[in-house]
């Protein structure tokens, strides 16, 4: 008898154990560490292993005893994904999972504007907390190497200081509704061609100087509470599980202390997972949005044989901790978190951030004798000639194809601004079915689009004629990059055509892309309109009408032609690759890099975009000629709207060093800041930049190193127009 009542008595001294330390882990009054590690107390170890590997299509297990959640991802950086079924790419078919679409993120980079980036992830981030998601696969800050990669619209440019300055905002704004934002993909992504195998060889310099930055800003400055790995090889290790690139660097470099997430399929081999820095693995054999099919989870290289390999021995328990102490930190951070905010869906709210995004990102490229804007009035009929202006452009491309409560075309937007009784629609020309993973053309006649075209231009006051890229495979579009720098679809053709018989034509182009132009010194207006979301048209709109002055600037350089570029000057093993190892010969040299130190002309350069009104800049100055390696150099100057329409100027600072030990650009963006001016008006602009930013990545002491000496300091509009300079003195 007194054994049973001590068994009770002990039984109850255990519960109570039990129960204490689970009110800990709830109790959101207690540190996050605390409860992290209260949590890990409480879990066996199989627990532990299921956090590490996918559920479903989109979701990882939490510990259902505990009541701790599961983690939910959604695709989408300018836009939440549909609901997928449990182990499928197709949709559920809800009726409640229609968002707003956002620009995508090159839209966002073209507008130069951090404070855009901050509303454009809030108003995303809300859009995700309401579906109940705790990750959102975004954004991307892969650099813009070549103009031909399938997924640079979903990038910010080929600046790494640009895409610096505004994936901070974004993921700030993202996570403050109480979800990860998860930037992808880590690292060297920047090709669709093999993107699964090829292995990625450059320069330390490279890495660090190019295409690290955002990443590093990412982590160290936004706080990202997620990363995701990339498919492609780097230095012969998967991204997704490279030692360098993850336990190195990301986690002992940058004291990152959130998740991994690998891209779906981009998992192969269970050592290298479990010792090599991931953390959750998803969607193993699949290959992106290619295949699917019911593989086990049980089977995926952090499941079963994780576990095996943990209870024998051959794993370190504490690589498991670290995973599973990871993963309840990013859950008590979000659907546990006591401050997490309701969100919002599909709000006017949303609506006006996405107008006001696209309207910013808008870039006008060529305005010859004041074509635009074209106030609504002046003319009587309008001809509206290209597929983009009624097709919608929020699908395809693969995981950023989106489901959206509405999208105003550029065809509906126009009639809105214009009357539709002033608006003529022909398609001009027609790009096929939007498939993922293969190209099909159109069954419709080209001859007879174009000569339709060209006969309701004949009559028209003035011809809009909407093209670009679509999303189609073999444009802009996961899993393929582009065949060409030309426009597609024959509308090279068409736009010479239409221009035969009226001179009065504004090109419009959207693409996530540069394109060549050949036919751009015969016309007058050219319009870069990116993929602008749901409120596209009306944003296109208000520009062409003159409502809203453009103030888009470039985030990437227009080349001439395609071997201007770095990346395409050297042999195929530059690009895209043998299918085996690409080499990076163009090494620090990216983009404007290229151009401006080479000494070739672009299309457009870097940080260009016109406006309705003209700017004068002041000749610029410093507070003090000589700093220390420590130091801030202010650059001080005016800022006048010398014409007679508000409007907005990016002012840019580039930095120079002639006399340098090692290869440095001509130039490289170091400031830049987006200046509001009323017609006249006239401010004083500062710009500070840390001279820790002159640095370049010493190879042989693996550190960043400033050079003592003179920098040159030029402030200009683009990479390519200079409005005054100054020089410096670093000690």
């Amino acid at each position: 008898m007194k054994s049973i009542i001590l068994s009770i008595v002990l039984g109850i001294s255990i519960m109570v154990t039990a129960q204490q330390k689970t009110q800990v882990y709830l109790d959101v009054t207690k540190p996050i560490e605390d409860r992290v590690e209260n949590a890990l107390s409480l879990l066996t170890t199989k627990e532990k292993v299921e956090l590490c590997h996918a559920q479903s299509k989109f979701s990882s297990k939490g510990v259902a005893r505990l009541g701790i959640p599961d983690v939910w991802s959604s695709d989408g950086s300018h836009g939440v994904s549909d609901e997928k079924l449990w182990d499928e790419w197709s949709g559920a078919q809800w009726t409640n999972d229609s968002c707003t679409a956002f620009p995508a993120l090159t839209a966002l980079a073209a507008t130069f504007n951090p404070e855009m980036a901050l509303q454009f992830g809030k108003s995303i981030g809300e859009e995700a907390r309401h579906r109940e998601k705790t990750i959102l696969l975004g954004p991307g800050v892969n650099i813009y190497r070549s103009p031909l990669n399938g997924r640079n619209f979903e990038y910010m440019g080929e600046d790494p200081y640009l895409a610096s300055r505004l994936v901070v905002p974004y993921i700030q704004g993202v996570q403050s509704c109480g979800v990860a934002a998860c930037v992808k993909h880590f690292a060297l992504n920047n090709q669709e061609i093999s993107r699964g195998e090829i292995n990625v060889n450059l320069s330390d310099r490279a890495l660090h100087e190019i295409y690290l930055p955002a990443f590093k800003a990412a982590v160290q400055e936004g706080k990202a509470w997620s990363i995701m790995g990339a498919y492609n090889k780097f230095r012969g290790e998967h991204c997704c599980h490279s030692d360098l690139l993850l336990n190195k660097i990301l986690k002992q470099d940058w004291k990152f202390d959130g998740v991994v997430v690998s891209d779906w399929g981009g998992v192969h081999n269970t050592d290298e997972a479990v010792n090599n820095g991931l953390d959750i693995e998803m969607g193993t054999y699949t290959n992106g949005l290619t295949t699917q099919g019911h593989f086990p989870f049980s089977s995926y290289y952090l499941a079963n044989p994780f576990l095996k390999g943990i209870k024998e021995g051959k794993y370190d328990m504490a690589k498991l901790d670290d995973k599973a102490r990871r993963i309840l930190r990013i859950i008590f951070r979000t659907t546990m978190s006591a401050n997490r905010p309701f969100g919002r869906f599909v709000s006017p709210e949303h609506s006006e951030v996405a107008r006001k995004i696209a309207q910013e990102a808008i870039v006008l490229l060529k305005n010859e004798n004041n074509m635009l804007p074209i106030p609504a009035g002046k003319y009587k009929k309008i001809a509206v000639i290209g597929e983009n202006a009624a097709r919608s452009l929020v699908v395809g491309g693969g995981s950023t194809s989106l489901k959206v409560a509405y999208e105003v075309s550029p065809l509906q937007g126009l009639k809105d601004k214009y009357g539709k009784e002033h608006i003529v629609y022909s398609m001009g020309y027609a790009s096929g079915p939007s498939l993922y993973g293969r190209e099909e053309p159109s069954k419709l006649n080209a001859d007879s689009l174009l000569n339709a075209a060209v006969e309701v231009a004949k009559t028209a006051d003035v011809v809009f004629f909407v093209g670009g890229l679509n999303k189609n495979y073999f444009q802009d579009c996961e899993s393929g990059d582009r065949k060409s720098l030309s426009l597609p679809f024959g509308e090279d053709k068409l736009i010479e055509s239409l221009r035969k018989v009226n001179q009065n034509i504004v090109v419009i182009l959207a693409s996530g892309n540069a394109i060549t132009m050949p036919w751009l010194q015969n016309t007058p207006a050219v319009v870069q309109a990116w993929y602008l979301g749901s409120e596209a048209g009306n944003a296109l709109a208000d520009v062409l009408s003159g409502d809203v002055n453009p103030s888009g600037k470039l985030p990437f350089s227009f080349p001439k032609k395609l071997n201007d570029i770095g990346a395409h000057s050297f042999d195929k093993l530059c690009y895209p690759g043998d299918s085996v190892n690409v080499q990076y010969k163009e090494d620090i040299l990216v983009g404007y890099r290229w151009l401006d130190t080479k000494k070739i002309a672009p299309l457009f350069p870097f940080g260009y975009g016109m406006s309705y009104t003209t700017f004068d800049f002041s000749k610029p100055t410093v507070d003090e000629t000589g700093v220390k390696a420590d130091g801030i150099v202010k650059v001080s100057f005016s800022l006048t709207n010398t014409g007679k329409i508000d409007g907005a100027e990016t002012a840019q600072l580039y930095m120079s060093k002639s006399k340098s030990s090692v290869t440095r650009a001509a130039k490289e963006l170091k400031a830049f800041k987006k200046v509001f001016l009323k017609a006249g008006e006239t401010k004083m602009v500062t710009l500070e930049v840390p001279v820790s930013s002159f640095a370049y990545y010493n190879e042989n002491k693996r550190a960043w190193e400033v050079e003592p000496g003179s920098y040159t300091l030029m402030l200009g509009s683009s990479s390519r127009d200079m409005k005054g300079k100054v020089d410096v003195n670093v000690r």
